[in-house]
């Protein structure tokens, strides 16, 4: 009853990460596209106003006028739209999916066994919950610092997107040494998601209310504010398309299995940023598909180094495979407790991912996954059930 009832936690929990998500994500990719999309207004009127640019659009049967104004309109509706409550519930209802799935389990789920760095390896539940705490709240004082000493009044945020592109390097390397592979892209994606959410919390927001407080007084806001939260907003932009693969990518073990994942996950890291640099110029009036054609080489460059082995899952061609009694001894010694209609394990209420290996047409239907999956250690999970390397072998060598 208690597995059942942490997975219907986990599955409302769940429903309202992704509710959330669409809702900040899609808001923010309207506003930069609003912002990019921006002409200078053709009535004199609007111009005198103060108004920088407008944009007219339809949309439902109806037409919409926005304007954008350069400093300070003559007035400040007290109906003011603002934009955070959807990245605060995005990253609340997203942590705790994190404690719920990961950290409630953490030496099956984040202490990474076959670590080549044998503190990692043998770390305790405890010990790998605090790492991985600090390692998102080190992500974000990084990633601020990296902001504040390479471009305080925005005046090098092109050296500063490089910092930050080779500060997610050594994250992903890090993540991928330290925790357990489907744990890594999900504390990568994390590291980012955090600094997206306190972006909002720290600068965008406060810079936002310091600008209308400054407004309604009838003092000029302070410049800074407006450049900072667009330097901010425009990172978190950047940052969307590689967050949300990496947030799916559990359901992917040949991403996270693979001995070289952090390569695998830069490159779709890289790649997202890319697709969304050429959506945000093509808004402002330049198509320039090198983009996403670079992007998308970057997609096939992973799929390259994430592809199998032939060696990793058929085994000696020239000797005899184990038979069919081999396969479903080791399956059900090492396996089914958790992969079954009814898991003996006290933590699941229903299969891993939905598979269940109560009959040899089940495990037949999964022979590829549960060769990648064992020949990169990743399962069994935590190696709790002591799979030794000679039965690996003996999965391998399954033809």
């Amino acid at each position: 009853m208690q597995a059942y009832l942490i997975d219907f936690v986990n599955l409302l929990l769940r429903w309202l990460h992704v509710i959330a998500a669409i809702a900040w994500i899609g808001e923010s990719i309207y506003f930069v596209m609003l912002d990019n999309s921006l002409r200078t207004p053709k009535a004199e009127e609007d111009r005198e106003k103060g108004v920088f640019g407008e944009m007219w659009s339809v949309h439902g049967g109806g037409f919409y006028h926005n304007q954008k104004y350069a400093t300070a309109p003559a007035k400040l509706p007290n109906d003011l739209h603002w934009s955070f409550w959807k990245a605060y519930t995005t990253w609340l209802s997203g942590f705790a999916l994190f404690v719920i799935l990961y950290m409630v389990n953490p030496g099956f789920y984040l202490v990474n066994p076959n670590s080549p760095w044998e503190w990692a390896a043998n770390m305790t539940g405890w010990q790998a919950n605090v790492l991985a705490l600090a390692f998102l709240l080190g992500g974000w004082v990084v990633y601020n610092e990296l902001c504040k000493r390479i471009s305080p009044n925005m005046d090098r945020d092109g050296l500063l997107s490089i910092a930050v592109a080779v500060m997610m390097v050594i994250v992903a390397y890090l993540s991928t040494q330290m925790f357990t592979g489907r744990a890594a892209f999900l504390l990568t994606g994390a590291v980012m998601a955090t600094a997206m959410s306190a972006n909002v919390f720290f600068w965008i927001i406060p810079g936002q209310r310091r600008m209308v407080k400054a407004m309604k007084a009838g003092d000029a806001p302070n410049p800074l504010d407006g450049k900072r939260g667009k330097q901010r907003s425009v990172h978190n932009t950047y940052f969307t398309l590689p967050v949300v693969l990496l947030m799916v990518s559990n359901h992917y073990s040949f991403i996270y299995s693979h001995e070289l994942a952090w390569v695998v996950m830069v490159l779709f890291i890289f790649a997202g940023a890319l697709i969304r640099q050429f959506f945000v110029l093509m808004h402002a009036g330049k198509t320039q598909p090198a983009y996403p054609a670079f992007g998308v080489g970057l997609i096939l460059l992973a799929f390259w180094v994430a592809a199998p082995s032939a060696s990793s899952t058929s085994g000696d061609a020239g000797a005899q495979g184990p038979d069919q009694a081999q396969i479903t001894g080791l399956i059900e010694q090492h396996c089914v407790q958790c992969h079954a209609r009814n898991p003996e394990h006290a933590g699941f209420s229903a299969p891993p991912a939905g598979f269940a290996f109560d009959s040899w047409d089940e495990i037949l239907g999964q022979k590829t996954q549960i060769q990648q999956v064992v020949a990169s250690r990743y399962m069994p999970l935590g190696n709790m059930t002591n799979m030794s390397d000679e039965e690996r072998d003996i999965i391998a060598a399954w033809e």
